[in-house]
């Protein structure tokens, strides 16, 4: 079984246009990315490494992180899609209207 825990991130651009999270609710915890998404991808991880950190040590986990206990969860995730022209063409439909490649029809 897997205990999931709820935390806060706060991402900021830096001067190098990537991203920096860090998390009042996780000490020590500090992810960088070229994309928010792939900024948070990095701080589940190193959420993840920090809280199994503090139990093999049998150090109790900070008061800000809670376990995720709702039936329910309503979170906003960044969803990540490509500008590049190239990867769109493959999706636009020609004269008809099926896409045959994907199997959606448009």
């Amino acid at each position: 079984m897997v205990e999931e825990f709820r935390l806060h991130l706060q991402i900021r651009r830096v001067e190098n246009g990537q991203y920096l999270a860090t998390s009042d609710d996780l000490p020590g915890l500090v992810a960088q990315g070229r994309t928010v998404a792939e900024t948070v991808e990095i701080a589940r991880d190193a959420a993840r490494k920090l809280i199994e950190s503090y139990r093999e040590h049998g150090d109790l986990l900070p008061k800000g992180l809670h376990a995720m206990d709702a039936e329910t969860v309503e979170l906003d995730v960044p969803v990540g899609v490509s500008s590049d022209e190239s990867a769109g063409r493959l999706f636009r439909p020609t004269g008809s209207s099926q896409i045959a490649a994907a199997g959606v029809r448009v």
